[in-house]
């Protein structure tokens, strides 16, 4: 099964205690970079959240959103933090001195800022219990997000085979083109000759030789034999599935010097036009496999 780097999955879990909702999305990356956004309650969870993620993810950019909401009847208690509002006097009235600012400093003001008052849930739910739900919808949004990279692995896969099968197609007409434009190089080169030395005599072996010559400089027979190779391991590569990426960008890379190779040895326009559409080619392959895992 071929994945895309690019998903989304979701789950919940709603019951009499509490409210759990799990979201996952993901856009290519080299590497796995995973970033987990969750209320502070759970942040004690979040190594074991990691290696649970682990299961899903092996690529990507993937950002996971946790809700929680406890919905069992806790005793909320409000805490007061009265060092923390301390420091808040000072160094405002250590700014009003130094500036000669004026301003309300009351109480209802001081306990605007963060931290000053807390609630606190006197009645905390059971850690086990919890991160036990927890891991629940957050494997039942790792499943939904699995789900959503292969589906569209799966899109990628068939787009990809189709543009190697055309790779294919442009190969055999390179080699069919070859063999023509040797012949009519060869009878170019006679007109050439022959127009030269203004007689039939022409030396045949000079001729032979000097289409020897041209015919090395642009022979693109290794080109396209390892072309064919490229375009058969990418073939395999796909029909095995996993995570495919880095083997298939370097093969692109292979491909792409093979293109390169034979647009600098195009002895006509004809093999310049297919050398063009093959480094575009080529170039929409190395663009789409970026998404891949």
């Amino acid at each position: 099964m071929i994945m895309s780097m690019t998903g989304f999955g979701r789950a919940e879990l709603l019951d009499e205690k509490r409210k759990i909702t799990v979201e996952m999305k993901s856009v290519n990356h080299r590497y796995s970079d995973i970033t987990i956004k969750m209320p502070r309650r759970l942040n004690r969870f979040e190594a074991a959240i990691r290696t649970v993620l682990k299961d899903y993810v092996t690529r990507g950019k993937v950002d996971v959103f946790i809700t929680y909401d406890n919905l069992g009847e806790a005793s909320v208690a409000l805490r007061y933090n009265e060092s923390l509002a301390g420091e808040y006097v000072g160094y405002l009235r250590q700014m009003q001195e130094k500036f000669g600012l004026e301003g309300d400093m009351s109480a209802p003001v001081v306990g605007r800022f963060p931290e000053v008052f807390t609630l606190d849930e006197s009645a905390e739910e059971n850690d086990d219990e919890l991160f036990q739900a927890l891991e629940t919808v957050i494997r039942q949004a790792g499943e939904a997000f699995v789900q959503s990279r292969n589906a569209e692995g799966e899109n990628l896969k068939k787009d990809l085979l189709e543009k190697v099968e055309e790779i294919s197609r442009l190969v055999a007409k390179v080699e069919e083109l070859s063999p023509a434009i040797l012949e009519d190089y060869k009878n170019r080169l006679r007109e050439k000759m022959d127009e030269f030395l203004q007689r039939n005599d022409i030396d045949e072996g000079r001729i032979a030789a000097e289409v020897t010559i041209f015919a090395d400089k642009i022979c693109v027979d290794e080109e396209m034999v390892r072309l064919r190779s490229h375009v058969d391991g990418v073939r395999n590569i796909l029909e095995a599935g996993g995570a495919v990426g880095r083997k298939l960008d370097f093969i692109v890379q292979e491909m792409n010097r093979e293109a390169n190779t034979t647009l600098s040895k195009a002895g006509s326009l004809d093999i310049t036009d297919i050398g063009i559409e093959l480094k575009t080619l080529i170039e929409k392959i190395r663009e789409q496999i970026q998404n891949l895992e």
